[in-house]
């Protein structure tokens, strides 16, 4: 059986971080380093209108030379979203997040926000599935194996 994106968002809980478009780069940034997270979903009155990420801080900021404590959030966020839905594989989050070069995948089912998955929780579930096999072939090859 495929793990879903569901099962990751549950084992991350159930924050959600996000800003509002009007917040300072600066402040988001602040959250970010506070949080040790590498994005933030804007949203206004409970809806998505895009991601604020490390990468929009280098390239859009600092790559442009403006001020962080002047530049608001919605002048530098990628709002051209691409979202999954909590019954996406694992596997398949992990394509997209190869193929389009994201490193952030926001979950939404019905229009319902259901969280932020990243390269690093989609990793991080892979590895733990992988060691959970290792040891069922090495209890198998040394007799531990339950018959």
């Amino acid at each position: 059986m495929q793990d879903t994106l569901e099962t990751v968002l549950a084992g991350k809980g159930p924050a959600i971080h996000y800003v509002v478009p009007e917040t300072t780069v600066l402040d988001a940034v602040g959250k970010m380093n506070e949080e040790r997270i590498g994005a933030l979903l804007v949203c206004v009155s409970g809806e998505m209108v895009g991601i604020f990420t490390e990468r929009d801080v280098l390239c859009r900021v600092v790559g442009e030379g403006r001020d962080p404590a002047a530049t608001k959030v919605v002048e530098v966020m990628t709002s051209d979203l691409v979202t999954v839905r909590s019954t996406t594989s694992v596997e398949e989050a992990m394509a997209v997040i190869t193929d389009q070069r994201f490193r952030h995948l926001p979950v939404i089912d019905d229009g319902e926000l259901k969280g932020l998955v990243s390269s690093g929780d989609l990793t991080r579930r892979v590895s733990r599935s992988q060691e959970g096999h290792i040891q069922d072939l090495m209890n198998f090859i040394t007799g531990k194996y339950p018959g």
